[in-house]
């Protein structure tokens, strides 16, 4: 059970089909993400100068090419996303080679292929100024190129319906804020070149990010103060408060009335308990109930991710970074945000691994105590039990995967759920999730199997493993009400078939991110198995020592939704898992445009004590 970067690598079949004069031969369906055709690119040297260098770039981007389009010509893919991130490729070569009529159009077929409303108004936005620039002025280097560039971005924006929009706009400023030369090369040398000195080159997985980070370093990054300055001159005109919802659909459940304990397991990175005191559960020998797993699966103790003295020292420094990050996701000028910025426009691309690394490690330590603290909220009855997952932090894997770590991992995941039956948990929160394709990735940055086929095949072994044991353990546990998170991807979870998110299971509920108005946030996935959807931006918990932040993903929705199933069993204790499922989704709002179904804790608690 992993944190990973989600990474897919198969080898693609090759073949020539004889053109008959029936037309061309049917495409073949693919109905999952692990069954994309991929590529192997061989490289060699530095993967920063093959970027840089126009002829050497050229020649790889041919080959790029040619594969993307056959994938695209030969295959029907059963996934929208899929497709726009094969032709965002091709959009990015476009504009590299100046094939702007050609981007235009896959810019449009892009656009017809977003599913979120917010995505559909904003999709290729800064891209079309930048092809609109290059119309009225011919010199890219000039002050008229840059004039021409904000003017077709305002124009652009003006157009936009700014509740749906602005969330995602102040995302897209925090975008522009951040990358640098700096930050790309340094993610190069981190995740890439490593690759390559282990393989001799890239999968298509990896390679075909780099056209995108070419097109970043030659168009957008020289544009920087430009699209900063459009996109800030927006936002404060239409500076309005999105309408919160959540306030209004609150319920807490107050000291003294005759409902039941209910016990909440908090299954993450590990929770700083003494925030929470008298409603953490006792075990026997009345120490706090915890269940602990190291980096390697194997059991250890204590209920918070380690970290060491020097790590620990890092730590205020770092709460400042955290919050410095989500002020500028949600666009707001705070003394961290404004710190952060100008340390990350420091950075050296020799810096950037240890500064990303360090960002996801405290972001790992504050993760299970601010995702505790949401779970809990407004409700004394909860009684907290901790199983503590540590997970990697590392850019490059630190255990690799190997057939030993999948079985510890799947003896690991039955072990937390009989501790939790043995704790009589009604409800377990699950804010992570992986897919085959992470262990893909994983294998290549570790050079495990001679090719990619091999790697498909063990990456597929050693992920069922892992699925089916958790399944398993879901299921063994019919009296506790699992709930897991979407994931962030922006994806279908089920076509890429994360886990536990995608799996069908009587006792899961797996809960969408909306924001406060609930509009869909950028970052959520969605699918067949997500039933409902809850606050998932800019949420504000606990997080280690006992500072309030605000962190924003569907790790935050599913607590929220956690948090409702735990009162209503402390209302009605009587009820399985499956009917807390129906009692949460049939008091939901379903949106009109039927893609979301907003809780609503207050209907769903007059519901259940209406009962």
């Amino acid at each position: 059970m992993r944190l990973m970067r989600f990474c897919l690598v198969a080898q693609c079949a090759c073949f020539l089909v004889p053109l008959l004069l029936f037309g061309q031969p049917p495409k073949k369906k693919i109905t999952r993400a692990a069954d994309v055709p991929q590529f192997q690119y061989t490289i060699s040297g530095k993967v920063e100068d093959l970027v840089r260098s126009e002829q050497a770039f050229h020649l790889f981007a041919a080959q790029v090419r040619t594969n993307v389009e056959s994938v695209l010509r030969d295959y029907d893919i059963d996934d929208a996303a899929t497709k726009r991130e094969l032709l965002s490729t091709l959009v990015a070569l476009d504009v590299l080679e100046g094939q702007d009529d050609a981007a235009r159009r896959r810019l449009d077929e892009i656009k017809a292929l977003e599913e979120k409303p917010a995505a559909k108004a904003l999709s290729g936005l800064i891209t079309r100024s930048i092809l609109d620039a290059r119309r009225a002025s011919g010199d890219r280097n000039s002050p008229a190129y840059r004039k021409a560039v904000y003017s077709a971005l305002m124009h652009a924006l003006d157009g936009l319906p700014f509740d749906l929009v602005q969330n995602d706009l102040k995302q897209t400023k925090s975008s522009v804020e951040i990358v640098s030369e700096a930050l790309l090369v340094g993610e190069i040398q981190a995740s890439f070149d490593p690759v390559v000195e282990k393989t001799g080159g890239l999968s298509s997985e990896l390679a075909h990010g780099l056209p995108n980070m070419r097109a970043y370093m030659v168009e957008r990054i020289p544009l920087k103060d430009t699209l900063d300055e459009a996109l800030s001159a927006y936002l404060s005109a239409h500076a309005k408060v999105k309408q919160d919802i959540w306030t209004a659909r609150e319920v807490t459940l107050e000291p003294g009335q005759k409902y039941q304990p209910v016990n909440v397991a908090v299954w993450d990175s590990g929770v700083d308990l003494s925030i929470f005191r008298d409603r953490v559960l006792q075990n026997s020998a009345g120490q706090p109930a915890v269940l602990a797993y190291d980096i390697d699966s194997r059991k250890t103790t204590g209920n918070l991710f380690p970290l060491d003295a020097a790590q620990l020292g890092r730590y205020p420094e770092a709460k400042k970074e955290l919050k410095g990050f989500s002020d500028l996701q949600a666009n707001v000028e705070s003394p961290e945000s404004t710190e952060l910025k100008q340390a990350m426009a420091k950075l050296k691309p020799e810096q950037v691994k240890p500064f990303i690394e360090e960002l996801i490690l405290f972001s790992i330590y504050a993760h299970g105590t601010h995702v505790a603290g949401i779970l809990t909220a407004g409700n004394p009855f909860a009684r907290l039990v901790a199983g503590r997952i540590t997970f990697d932090w590392k850019m490059i894997p630190d255990p690799c995967p190997s057939r030993a770590l999948s079985d510890r991992n799947a003896a690991a995941v039955q072990d937390y759920v009989e501790f939790f039956k043995r704790n009589q948990v009604r409800v377990v929160n699950m804010s992570w999730g992986g897919s085959v394709k992470d262990y893909e990735d994983s294998m290549e940055k570790c050079a495990i199997g001679k090719d990619l086929q091999e790697r498909r095949k063990t990456a597929r072994e050693w992920f069922e493993i892992e699925k089916g044991a958790l399944e398993k353990a879901m299921l063994s546990a019919p009296e506790i009400l699992f709930v897991a998170a979407a994931g962030n991807s922006d994806a279908d979870s089920s076509f890429e078939e994360t886990i536990p998110a995608a799996l069908k299971v009587p006792n899961l509920l797996t809960v969408g991110a909306v924001d406060k108005a609930g509009d869909e946030t950028s970052f959520t996935s969605y699918g067949p198995t997500v039933v409902v959807d809850a606050n998932g931006y800019e949420v504000e918990s606990y997080i280690p020592g006992g500072d309030r932040i605000k962190f924003s993903g569907t790790s935050m929705a599913s607590p929220n939704a956690g948090n409702l199933a735990a009162k209503i069993l402390a209302v009605n204790p009587k009820l399985t898992p499956p009917q807390v499922i129906d009692m949460i989704r049939k008091t939901a709002e379903k949106t009109a445009d039927g893609r979301r179904n907003l809780i609503d804790p207050k209907k769903a608690i007059a519901a259940t004590q209406a009962m």
